[in-house]
């Protein structure tokens, strides 16, 4: 018999496990590594996302993790960038590039991208970034042009992605507001790389240890796998993982030694954070009845961050850069109490301590 969880254990497992409940410094890149992958499309924001779990970390301590190799950020589990660690990035794309790539498969169609204009671009770029070079995606475009191959628009991305998933380059450090790429070879050494049995039961051990409680359909989201896929990491990874049921879903996580409370749980959470976009079923951080989460997320708003408020989507805040200065406005989309304004306001200290001291914060109506 599949034994019962409530709503607050469940949440409250999640926060900790994902980090959200803080117990202290964790360097950069192990954030990375218990989190597996972090989603990081949006490079300042994704930044953030690493500091949120880590009290004492500042933008800088994060960067320099960037610019050292430490964080890696490339295409992988779905058709996005990623931060993943040097010592995973080689095992994950061996385990999920295929299905990134089947998902592109008509998009590199459309742009004439056979294997035979694949492998002519991939020596290219691995030839333009040997010897420790590091170039931008403008660059890169530079060089494959001088040779006759159009990488001009879309084209270009799906060329690097290609190259990335096939483990010719990843990213370099950033020059100025420009990110750069590098040689895999240099940034992660094969000779390096962590070589787990079974990547998809390590993958699926990662994912519901630092993502848990999660169901099947979570993962085979987050991961990009099929489900039999996934279904077959589960598996492998049993007994670690354990199930409970839940609003008639079955959950899997590492263990269910819940705090009997919900830690403090009041965040400004960055763009596709890991808290939200690791989720297929989201319904565990839903506003009370009568908010509808899309709702939240519409108009001006619509690419906005999560405000969190008590664990669930409460409005959104959003940065606004003016010169060397930036200010955060908040904009709650439901009632706030006192005390809820108050942790509100500490959240906003945190994500100020992490950004540095020109940062400022406003509140806005909805």
């Amino acid at each position: 018999m599949t034994l019962r969880v409530t709503w607050s254990q469940a949440l409250s497992w999640r926060m900790g496990r994902q980090l959200l409940d803080p117990i202290g410094r964790v360097p950069v890149d192990g954030v990375v590594r218990r989190l597996g992958a972090v989603q990081a499309q949006d490079y300042p924001a994704a930044k953030w996302a690493l500091g949120l779990r880590a009290p004492g970390l500042t933008d800088a301590d994060v960067e320099k993790a960037f610019t050292e190799g430490r964080i890696l950020r490339t295409h992988v589990l779905r058709p996005t960038w990623h931060f993943v660690t040097r010592a995973d990035i080689r095992w994950m794309l061996a385990l999920t590039a295929p299905r990134v790539h089947q998902a592109s498969k008509f998009y590199y169609g459309q742009h004439g991208l056979d294997a035979r204009t694949m492998s002519r671009v991939h020596k290219v770029l691995a030839a333009e970034l040997q010897g420790g070079r590091f170039r931008t995606r403008t660059e890169l475009a530079t060089a494959l042009a001088a040779r006759k191959i159009d990488a001009r628009g879309p084209r270009l991305g799906l060329l690097t992605i290609h190259a990335e998933l096939e483990q010719v380059m990843c990213s370099g450090p950033a020059r100025g507001r420009q990110l750069t790429y590098a040689l895999l070879d240099d940034r992660a050494p094969a000779a390096r790389a962590h070589r787990p049995r079974e990547p998809g039961a390590e993958l699926a051990s990662r994912y519901f240890a630092s993502h848990g409680p999660a169901t099947l359909r979570d993962f085979v989201w987050w991961s990009g796998l099929t489900v039999a896929q996934a279904r077959r990491g589960i598996e492998s990874a049993s007994p670690a993982l354990v199930e409970r049921a839940l609003d008639g879903l079955i959950y899997w996580a590492k263990s269910w030694d819940t705090p009997a409370r919900l830690p403090p749980a009041t965040f400004l959470v960055p763009n596709y954070d890991e808290y939200l976009i690791a989720y297929r079923d989201r319904h565990l951080v839903r506003p009370p009845a009568g908010i509808d989460v899309a709702s939240i997320f519409q108009g001006a708003d619509a690419y906005a961050h999560p405000l969190v408020v008590d664990g669930i989507v409460a409005g959104v805040w959003r940065r606004r850069v003016s010169g060397a200065k930036t200010a955060v406005e908040i904009v709650p989309k439901m009632p706030l109490t006192a005390p809820q304004r108050r942790a509100v306001s500490a959240a906003a200290d945190r994500l100020a301590a992490f950004s540095g001291p020109r940062l400022t914060v406003a509140w806005r109506r909805s």
